[in-house]
C-alpha cells in the first residue's frame, strides 16, 4: 500500500511540475507576443510619422510607439493640424492620404469658440509643457492655459476621457514622440 501511494505521489508530483512548466511557458510565449506586437506598432510608428523625428536624445522604442500612439491610433492629426491634410490628398474625399507636414500638429482647427493647440516642442518641450504637465492635461483634461475661463476648468473639445485611460507608458510614449518631432515651422505675414 506504500508503494502505491508513493507511486500516487510522484505521479501527483510530475503533474504539478508539468503544470507549472506548462504555466510558465505560456507566460513566456505570451511576453513573446506581447514584445512583437509592441515591435510591430514601433516599426509602423516610424513608418506613418510624417514628420522626422530626431532620436539624438531620445529612446527609439518609445517615441516609435508614440508616432503609433499619435498617427494611427489617436487620431491627433485630425483636431491639431490646419488644414489635416495636403491639398487633393483628403482620404475623406477619396483621395490619396497624405498629411500636411507643414501645419502637422500646429493647431488651428476651430471647434466653435475652441481652437487647437499647437502640439510640436517648444524649447524642447511638447506644447512647452513638462511631462508631469503633459500627464495632467491628459488625466484630468485640466486647461492649464486657462483659455476658457467662462466654460470651467476643463478642456471642452479635447477628448481626454478617453485618453485619460491609457496607460503610464502609452502616454511617456506619447510625450517622447512629440519631443522628437520638429518645432512648428515659424508663421510667415
Amino acid at each position: 500500500m506504500k508503494d502505491v501511494a508513493k507511486k500516487l505521489l510522484s505521479i501527483g508530483g510530475l503533474v504539478v511540475m508539468f503544470g507549472v512548466v506548462h504555466h510558465v511557458a505560456q507566460a513566456n510565449n505570451n511576453d513573446e507576443r506581447a514584445e512583437d506586437s509592441e515591435r510591430q506598432r514601433i516599426n509602423v510608428g516610424f513608418r506613418i510619422s510624417p514628420v522626422p523625428v530626431d532620436l539624438s536624445h531620445n529612446d527609439r522604442r518609445m517615441v516609435g510607439l508614440g508616432s503609433y500612439l499619435v498617427n494611427a491610433a489617436g487620431g491627433c492629426n485630425d483636431c491639431h493640424t490646419n488644414p489635416s491634410y495636403k491639398v487633393g490628398n483628403d482620404p475623406f474625399l477619396g483621395q490619396p492620404k497624405m498629411v500636411n507636414t507643414e501645419g502637422y500638429l500646429t493647431g488651428g482647427q476651430h471647434f466653435g469658440p475652441f481652437v487647437s493647440r499647437n502640439l510640436r516642442p517648444e524649447n524642447g518641450r511638447p506644447a512647452g509643457r513638462t511631462y508631469p504637465e503633459f500627464v495632467q492635461i491628459m488625466r484630468t483634461g485640466a486647461d492649464l492655459d486657462h483659455a476658457h475661463p467662462q466654460l470651467g476648468p476643463l478642456l471642452q473639445v479635447m477628448p481626454w476621457p478617453a485618453y485619460q485611460s491609457l496607460t503610464d507608458r502609452d502616454l511617456r510614449a506619447i510625450y517622447e514622440y512629440l519631443r522628437a518631432i520638429p518645432p512648428a515651422p515659424p508663421v510667415h505675414d
